[in-house]
């Protein structure tokens, strides 16, 4: 019996939503033909798709590829619960009409990993544990409607330069919030830059509440500069922090043993952020589905044994 994952990219390796210069000129069918040509099963989303539920399925159709699921920009450490819910509406309406079972939360209220010029340590932090309970019930609120309204999962997205960032932060979102209601979306770039190092410990800890999986590769020295000289989140996007599975220091043969071998099921997206014009986006795609596909199929080969 085969492993029941698939593999799915992100958009972002031809056009970048956050430095527009970065891929902006190219076509989403370009990278919806490449993505398809290398393998990949489906796209999560990005500002050049279609807005509306049916569009996007039209579009995602005329290259046979599945809605994986799509990135929401959340405000809940700093906003309420009833605002979220109406605010949300044509978002996960729209992946609920393309099947996806999974919604991306990232947090943004007060987030600085857009900013270019604002250092990593600059972040938003929760200073005590009435904020962190605070926040936990928002989203268990929030993550518990959009199960009842679209059935979809909240995976939420530990990401540099926002209140969720280092595996303490992580450990203290998931100890402050109800597994019902609240999954993790496991980043194994941004886990090894928010200062685990190696992403697999980290995921053992919370293997069972992992829901969704972006997998990016990191260049070690690029991600301790980064670190050591107060990067911003984009300057270390642009001198190369990240790339996909099977071009940085990330053992993925241990993260997704470590997956299998906690029974997670669903996608495996290539997630990584880089320059197109640096690491064509054809090339690098194609060698972050390679990575992850050979390690699939000898996972799934060693169960069926």
């Amino acid at each position: 019996m085969n492993w029941n994952v698939r593999i799915g990219i992100n958009p972002i390796s031809w056009m970048n939503d956050d430095l527009p210069a970065l891929g902006g000129e190219t076509p989403l069918e370009t990278a919806l033909s490449e993505g398809r040509q290398i393998g990949y099963a489906g796209f999560e989303l990005g500002n050049k798709f279609p807005k509306d539920g049916p569009g996007l399925q039209a579009k995602l159709a005329e290259f046979g590829l599945a809605c994986v699921s799509g990135w929401y920009s959340g405000l809940l450490a700093e906003d309420g619960v009833e605002a979220e819910i109406a605010r949300c509406h044509d978002h996960m309406a729209k992946l609920q009409f393309n099947g996806a079972r999974v919604v991306v939360y990232g947090e943004c209220a007060g987030t600085i990993q857009g900013q270019i010029d604002t250092p990593l340590g600059h972040r938003p932090r929760f200073v005590d544990p009435a904020q962190w309970q605070a926040y936990g019930e928002r989203l268990d609120a929030f993550g518990a409607h959009l199960q009842q309204a679209y059935g979809l999962t909240l995976a939420y997205h530990h990401h540099m330069g926002a209140y969720v960032e280092s595996p303490e932060d992580v450990d203290q979102l998931m100890a402050v919030t109800d597994p019902r209601h609240v999954g993790l979306l496991f980043d194994t770039g941004h886990a090894w830059f928010g200062g685990a190092g190696d992403p697999v410990p980290m995921l053992r800890r919370h293997l069972a509440r992992v829901v969704h999986v972006h997998c990016k590769d990191v260049r070690a020295q690029v991600v301790a500069q980064a670190r050591n000289d107060g990067w911003s989140f984009l300057t270390s996007v642009l001198y190369g922090a990240f790339t996909v599975p099977g071009d940085g220091a990330i053992d993925f043969d241990a993260v997704l043993s470590t997956l299998h071998a906690g029974g997670y099921q669903g996608w495996l997206v290539v997630e990584a952020e880089q320059d197109p014009a640096v690491a064509p986006s054809f090339r690098y795609a194609s060698l972050g589905y390679a990575t992850l596909h050979g390690i699939v199929e000898r996972l799934s080969a060693t169960q069926e044994a």
